[in-house]
């Protein structure tokens, strides 16, 4: 059976299981086109099929945008990432819980080895009158974000949370603008990823937003929220990317399709194109975090785009060990295997099956078996 038979199986069953409404699932290998299939439905409410070009909340995956936005940045001499944030918003200056002020790097913000949680920036009685951090100004974010003790000291532990938000100040500031205007300078533009945005290009193609439900996906309210596989709630808030006066979360806040996502994937894995200088991307897709043993999860370190996969055998992939990988919590993962050619993007419209339910492996694991 071929890899195409392999993916079919897999996406058919999850999609008659209920467990997503529909998917993009593109690969290309040295290069070449050799799967692409949209299945399912966009948008189950209006029986709207899903399109190869659908538009979907990125969540996570606007964190490789702001990666590679960054890296150009410092081809550009605009910084560097030994740089001291402070060198840069002179006034975020978060502290341990002992009191001390410790030096946090453009490194530990790419790496999430800044100390810097996702803890609740909002008080209750806040949450309690629906506010969101939608409603927050960048200066009132980052100000909350700053006054959050650190986890710990920058560079010995690691933590997924607000870096790339803070990031993505530091990158519009440099551009005299907004994170977007960064973006579409140094990435967007370059690459011709018309709908990798902080908002939606084409109302008509954005994916209706699911989540897991005990019979199956639902569709979200606004917010939503569903128990994540971590032991808490993950809490969604799908109507924030029509909010044209919101932060632009680096960390989450984009819009985009399968097919901008796979010119990245593909503008990284063959050397950088016109965006980035070879070795900065040979860079940024090396281990970064060799100092911890581990990072997320056993078998698994950390570069500048994701991350990478140092023990294969400890993390059970089938993938190639420098393989770099992530996901987005309303349903996508994508990963690059340098060695063995590949660039994989898989997209869905539900939340949480798409990026951490059993649909994440099963589709790697399909794509593995037809090689």
């Amino acid at each position: 059976m071929g890899m195409a038979q392999h993916i079919d199986a897999v996406v058919d069953r999850a999609i008659g299981e209920k467990r997503i409404v529909g998917t993009v699932i593109l690969v290309r290998r040295h290069g070449k086109l050799i799967y692409e299939r949209a299945a399912g439905l966009a948008d189950r409410e209006a029986v709207r099929p899903m399109q190869r070009d659908a538009i979907f909340r990125l969540s996570s995956l606007t964190k490789p945008i702001v990666a590679a936005t960054v890296l150009a940045l410092v081809d550009a001499g605009k910084l560097a990432v030994t740089d001291p944030v402070t060198r840069h918003l002179p006034g975020f200056r978060p502290r341990l819980a002992d009191g001390s002020e410790p030096e946090i790097t453009v490194h530990h913000l790419l790496t999430h080895t800044s100390g810097l949680g996702s803890a609740p920036i909002l008080s209750e009685a806040e949450t309690a009158a629906g506010v969101t951090r939608a409603d927050l100004s960048g200066e009132e974010l980052l100000a909350r974000i700053a006054g959050l003790p650190l986890q710990f000291a920058p560079g010995t532990g690691w933590a997924y949370g607000f870096s790339i938000d803070v990031l993505g100040v530091i990158a519009g500031n440099l551009v005299g603008g907004t994170l977007e205007d960064a973006i579409r300078r140094y990435v967007a533009d370059p690459l011709a990823m018309a709908d990798s945005r902080f908002s939606v290009t084409d109302p008509a193609r954005l994916a209706a937003a699911y989540a897991d439900g005990p019979d199956g996906a639902v569709l979200m309210g606004d917010p939503h929220s569903v128990p994540n596989p971590f032991g808490g709630m993950t809490t969604y808030d799908p109507g924030r990317i029509f909010n044209t006066k919101t932060f632009q979360s680096g960390g989450g806040g984009m819009a985009g399709t399968g097919p901008d996502m796979m010119t990245l994937l593909e503008t990284l894995r063959t050397g950088g194109g016109a965006i980035l200088k070879a070795e900065t991307v040979t860079m940024g897709l090396a281990n970064q975090t060799p100092q911890l043993a581990y990072t997320q999860v056993p078998g698994w370190g950390f570069s500048y785009f994701g991350a990478w996969l140092d023990d294969p055998e400890l993390a059970a992939s089938p993938a190639a060990r420098g393989t770099n990988r992530w996901g987005g919590i309303y349903g996508h993962n994508w990963f690059v295997d340098p060695v063995n050619g590949l660039s994989v993007v898989s997209m869905s419209n539900t939340g949480l099956e798409g990026c951490d339910g059993a649909y994440k492996d099963q589709v790697r694991d399909a794509v593995y078996a037809g090689l």
